[in-house]
């Protein structure tokens, strides 16, 4: 934790020594309600998941109601602020752990919750362009990252250091104490001891960019990742970007890891990567991918660190994250914006690992794919500007079905924000 300090530090100092830091946002501020603003996200989503063993499939509907409050902060020197939500998810039919949680999962059946709700606050402090905040949050980095992909998204509570004083640099600290899951209205329901984490991220030119961060989760693993992005333009609408990114993990004893894929391989390291090619043409975006794991296991995330903490390119429905795993991804990306319809995107993408390690005596080469397709819409103009609709399927198949069974999934969000203040 002191190299990763001092390296924030040096890397600080560096950049301050030939860039001047730029307006103070505090300067900027213009009150605590003048500032303020508040929305009330109106979420509809449908989960179908179809194992083709036929035992385990999942059905749920729910709809959900995700209001924000964001205060500015005070005028003067140090400013003050508010921000807060409120969590409100109801069941419309069937019923999933991931969406609603099961009243007493140690029942054989399967006895799911109808509602769930939650609120959560923290308070804010800002001096120049640095925010000190504490309460409940939902933080996004690489080492931390809350998951919001199903109804209701998932929150942490603790402090968070936020400081942008050098144009281009970002240098976050924090300390974390409590988890609430995205299916679970309690405070802790994850039991979370603490999660430390440091880490930054600088804008070197407009086409290059990179970002250290670390973490350590009491009890269970500490993590160190690296990012490099650089694009290449050739013109106004044609370029190409380079992404790089690196998780190396130190697991605190043999049974974490275990715990996550439940494969009964022990080991207390892993190192995952994946470098990621897009061309952008116009309209027409093409990827190719590629991902490697090594270590004595597999890489294991949203124990205490979120259920986003996984920036990786080969992450859909499979994060393709097992022991030993290589996999490659060719996609393909459309903006119909250029074809006469803005809003309208969709998204195409294979991708194949392979020499996975799965535990099984006789499996130790087991091999998985996935073919996943995404369209979205949303409304640009009109009484229903805003209005987003979202489709997204995934087909996945492995060649063990005892280690990873066969399933078709949907997922079906129809989403409205509403301005409030």
């Amino acid at each position: 934790m002191q190299v990763m300090k001092w390296s924030l530090i040096a890397a600080a100092v560096a950049a301050g020594s030939t860039q001047l830091a730029f307006a103070s946002a505090q300067s900027d501020s213009k009150g605590f309600v003048d500032d303020a603003s508040a929305t009330l996200l109106l979420r509809n989503t449908y989960w179908n998941r179809d194992y083709k063993d036929g035992e385990r499939d999942r059905e749920t509907w729910g709809q959900g109601f995700i209001g924000t409050f964001e205060s500015g902060f005070t005028q003067g020197t140090v400013g003050f602020g508010v921000d807060a939500f409120g969590l409100l998810g109801l069941k419309l039919d069937g019923g999933q752990t991931d969406m609603f949680k099961d009243r007493d999962p140690r029942d054989d059946h399967e006895d799911w919750t109808d509602d769930l709700s939650q609120g959560g606050a923290a308070v804010k402090v800002q001096l120049s362009n640095t925010v000190l905040k504490y309460g409940d949050q939902m933080p996004n980095m690489p080492v931390l990252a809350y998951d919001d992909s199903r109804l209701l998204p998932q929150s942490f509570s603790g402090t968070l250091l936020t400081s942008k004083e050098i144009e281009g640099l970002e240098v976050n600290l924090g300390h974390f104490t409590a988890e609430s899951p995205m299916a679970d209205p309690s405070r802790d329901g994850a039991e979370l001891e603490s999660t430390d984490v440091a880490g930054a991220s600088y804008q070197f030119t407009d086409n290059l960019s990179a970002a250290l961060y670390w973490s350590d989760i009491d009890n269970v693993y500490r993590k160190q990742y690296a990012n490099v992005n650089y694009t290449i333009p050739f013109s106004d609408d044609q370029a190409l970007n380079f992404d790089f990114n690196i998780y190396k993990t130190k697991y605190d004893n043999d049974e974490v890891a275990d715990s996550f894929f439940g494969t009964g391989i022990l080991g207390d390291n892993n190192t995952i990567w994946s470098l990621a090619s897009k061309f952008t043409t116009g309209a027409h975006a093409f990827i190719l991918a590629y991902q490697q794991n090594s270590g004595d296991v597999g890489y294991a995330y949203d124990l205490g660190d979120g259920g986003s903490a996984i920036f990786l390119s080969n992450s859909y429905y499979s994060d393709f994250n097992n022991k030993d795993e290589k996999s490659l991804q060719a996609s393909y990306e459309l903006d119909f914006a250029t074809f006469g319809a803005p809003g309208l995107s969709w998204k195409s993408a294979y991708v194949y690992g392979k020499d996975i390690d799965t535990g099984i005596v006789g499996a130790d080469d087991a091999k998985e794919r996935e073919f996943f397709n995404q369209v979205k819409y949303v409304i640009q103009s009109g009484p229903a500007k805003d209005l987003a609709f979202k489709a997204r399927n995934s087909i996945y198949r492995s060649d063990n079905s005892d280690w990873s069974p066969d399933l078709n999934e949907w997922r079906l969000f129809v989403e409205y924000p509403l301005e409030i203040l």
